[in-house]
């Protein structure tokens, strides 16, 4: 059964990490009841959602996707490249053991579950702020063993790889060409976000829909032209915090 791992949103969110957005005053209240929707949406799309308790002193732990890989085979805690929120993963480690072989990520390594994009047995990987070099060697041999093929893709100007592509299905990559390396992608169709919005890039497909920020109109219009149902969500307050929609769930077959 197709499973989502989620995380209340902590009520210290305005002391998240930030990198590339500058720092708003964010509606807690607000954040909470759009996480709640976003929980909502996927149950809509057919997932069963397993939804984990708030860790107040830990800001960033509603993006759940970073401190966890969970692939068929295994799952590998990530060692984050924000020191600060290393600690999210016992909680999260605990409760994916029960699905998952545990394999781990060593210093001196860094490597973040946004810069990671499994499309089949292609696994492309951002060199970012977040994820090193050792990171990406680290992930290759962990996974040799099951037959993933690792693509490196270079990261420039946003957080993660996932800020800048993600699977649309059927071979084909939603993408900002701006914000990597796009001949990294070859043998798949890039279809490129509108310049007018750079950070639409980030959606998450579940069978024939897509769920993506509502405030991305014309990416929405893109994506129903390929024959993909949109449903579109406002994560406002959550995205101040750099979010997107993919990053705050962990899916999985289980």
């Amino acid at each position: 059964m197709l499973t989502a791992l989620t995380r209340a949103v902590s009520r210290s969110l305005a002391a998240c990490e930030l990198t590339f957005h500058t720092r708003e005053k964010i509606d807690i209240d607000l954040a909470i009841a759009q996480h709640d929707r976003y929980e909502e949406s996927l149950r809509h799309l057919g997932i069963r959602v397993i939804a984990l308790s708030e860790e107040p002193d830990l800001p960033d732990a509603v993006f759940v996707e970073d401190p966890v890989l969970v692939l068929d085979e295994t799952a590998i805690m990530t060692r984050m490249g924000a020191a600060s929120r290393r600690a999210e993963a016992t909680t999260l480690e605990r409760v994916i053991s029960e699905y998952r072989p545990i394999r781990r990520i060593t210093q001196p390594a860094t490597l973040e579950g946004g810069d990671v994009m499994r499309i089949g047995r292609d696994v492309f990987v951002g060199l970012s702020t977040r994820t090193n070099a050792a990171g990406i060697d680290q992930l290759t041999r962990e996974l040799a063993p099951f037959g993933y093929r690792i693509r490196t893709v270079e990261v420039r100007g946003c957080l993660h790889l996932k800020s800048a592509c993600c699977s649309m299905g059927d071979g084909r990559i939603l993408a900002n060409r701006e914000w990597l390396d796009a001949a990294a992608l070859v043998g798949y169709e890039i279809i490129d976000v509108p310049a007018a919005e750079p950070a639409a890039a980030n959606i998450l497909r579940i069978g024939d829909a897509v769920l993506m920020p509502q405030c991305f109109p014309r990416t929405a219009e893109l994506i129903s032209g390929h024959g993909l149902a949109v449903n579109p969500i406002d994560i406002s307050e959550l995205m101040k915090a750099e979010a997107a929609v993919t990053c705050s769930s962990v899916i999985f077959d289980a």
